[in-house]
């Protein structure tokens, strides 16, 4: 072959074998044995850095179709970097619910929401559709997709984000680990979005605290720590004060 002739482009099977293959050469002791340090109870994991899975995903670019093989794979890293690399406009439901039904561990369901399920046209109606499940980390993934909507200020507006505080309440009396500190995460992302949007989950927050339950209990004092915070007050109080009109000198 002549050397300035290019070479033809890798079939998908090929660039599924290659990135499997540099995930691979990446794999180290330490980062094995830190998904057990952070509680992440992945199958078919080779123990590679997220910041190794990002750079490789910044070098494959935005693929659709390389995100869906590399998902069949079923293995953990080249899921969670098919999660980097695919396309929010091209996602669908149905492939948000096959997704979901696989995440087996609360990394892989948080990066999903918060790098691409977050982004997709559906997300508000997955989060009311997966909060009525009962599998562990699909229901998380419901709250991990609010808070990651509420964060980012993406698929609803202050109104939506008030509604879905009845299914933050309703989900907190449930005891699960990852799924209470998921409820969390959602009732101090929403209340960190505007001063009224904190006065609602405040309100929220003090019902759950003052619950018999400790699960319900824990997620409302868990909240009410950050939602009436210092810090956060002090952004509300800024915020407002730009928003201000300066008054004209005369």
């Amino acid at each position: 072959m002549p050397a300035n002739k290019p070479r033809p482009p890798l079939s998908l099977a090929d660039q599924v074998q290659a990135s499997l293959d540099w995930l691979e050469g990446k794999s180290t002791k330490r980062d094995r044995e830190n998904l057990q340090r952070f509680a992440i109870s992945a199958t078919n994991a080779l123990g590679v850095s997220m910041s190794n899975m990002k750079l490789l995903a910044k070098r494959l670019g935005r693929n659709h179709e390389l995100a869906a093989a590399l998902w069949d794979t079923g293995c953990y890293e080249a899921r969670m970097l098919a999660t980097l690399i695919d396309i929010p406009e091209f996602v669908t439901r149905a492939q948000m619910d096959r997704w979901c039904r696989d995440f087996d561990n609360w990394a892989i369901c948080d990066t999903a929401c918060f790098h691409l399920f977050d982004r997709t046209p559906h997300a508000l109606g997955k989060v009311e559709a997966w909060a009525k499940r009962r599998q562990e980390f699909v229901k998380r993934a419901a709250f991990a997709l609010l808070a990651s909507m509420a964060l980012h200020g993406r698929g609803a507006d202050d109104a939506s984000f008030a509604r879905s505080l009845s299914l933050i309440e309703s989900a907190a009396d449930d005891e699960r680990n990852f799924v209470k500190k998921s409820v969390s995460w959602a009732l101090r992302a929403v209340g960190r979005r505007s001063a009224e949007l904190n006065a609602k989950s405040v309100v929220v927050a003090q019902r759950l605290a003052g619950s018999a339950e400790a699960a319900p209990r824990w997620v409302g004092k868990d909240a009410l720590r950050e939602l009436t915070s210092s810090a956060v007050l002090a952004r509300f109080t800024k915020a407002k004060s730009k928003a201000k009109p300066r008054s004209k000198k005369a």
